[in-house]
């Protein structure tokens, strides 16, 4: 959060982006997206300590038609029957994956359907306050870092992680610091390129290019995590699963119905506006 609160910064004193002051305003047009972050963010970690590789990366699947379901209604979105169907093909094998779970943990489970719908909710809303004519893709951003970075820390503070943090033995270690540096400015690339997939897109695009990601990752971790229980059940389910994440991928790339792309206002210098 701090990373991306100081990139930002520079970048808009250096008139490299543009995003809207702060105001009294500002809360009201964020709301409630700073909420969903955190929510998003504290479930994710939750349920991921909890639940095979495997089988998080199965369950996570449900985000797409929550997601889609969000965009109906809050939107105003239609898809085809084809997407739809593209769709619940995920859904099956998530359900067939998940029926066939031989370390079933409720409590994980419990996480991980709690971070679907944050993470819908978060995809949605987001696409929602992008436009130019609210805060932009560079102010969602900005402010939602902006507000949630302390009471993040709080939340730190309370849970003991950054006594824990600060304890860790290897803060003097350089090369330790270089990694972690660099992985806090990758945390904000990620989140600038899933701002920028849902932002020339949808939503719904965007987790499903997440879902077909977790391709690797799924069949890597029943090689290499350990943690991986084999059976027929699960497996098929992984594949279904797997297959109606690609159909919707070709099914978007294919499509005829090409949507005029968004211009994007806020790399346009101020004195070219209006």
């Amino acid at each position: 959060m701090a990373v991306t609160i100081m990139i930002l910064y520079v970048s808009k004193l250096n008139k490299v982006i543009h995003f809207p002051d702060f105001d009294k305003k500002i809360p009201i047009k964020l709301f409630p997206l700073p909420l969903l972050y955190i929510g998003n963010h504290i479930s994710g970690l939750s349920s991921t300590s909890k639940l095979s590789l495997p089988m998080f990366t199965v369950l996570r699947k449900f985000t797409i038609p929550l997601t889609l379901l969000l965009e109906t209604i809050i939107l105003g979105k239609q898809y085809s029957l084809n997407i739809i169907v593209s769709v619940f093909a995920i859904i099956l094998g998530a359900f067939i994956a998940a029926g066939s779970d031989l370390a079933f943990n409720l409590e994980g489970y419990i996480f991980v359907f709690l971070n679907d719908i944050f993470t819908a909710a978060n995809g949605v809303y987001t696409k929602q306050k992008m436009d130019p004519k609210e805060l932009g893709k560079y102010g969602v951003l900005f402010y939602n870092a902006c507000f949630m970075i302390i009471p993040t820390l709080i939340i730190s503070v309370s849970t003991g992680d950054l006594r824990q943090a600060t304890e860790f033995n290897q803060w003097k270690n350089v090369l330790f610091i270089i990694q972690f540096l660099l992985s806090c400015f990758l945390g904000f690339l990620l989140m600038y390129s899933t701002l920028l997939c849902s932002y020339y897109n949808s939503a719904l695009t965007t987790a499903v290019v997440g879902a077909i990601k977790n391709v690797s990752v799924a069949y890597i971790g029943m090689l290499v995590g350990g943690d991986y229980i084999f059976s027929v059940l699960n497996f098929v389910g992984l594949n279904i699963c797997m297959a109606g994440g690609l159909r919707y991928s070709f099914l978007t790339l294919n499509s005829q119905l090409k949507p005029k792309q968004p211009v994007d206002e806020e790399n346009i210098p101020q004195d070219l506006k209006g």
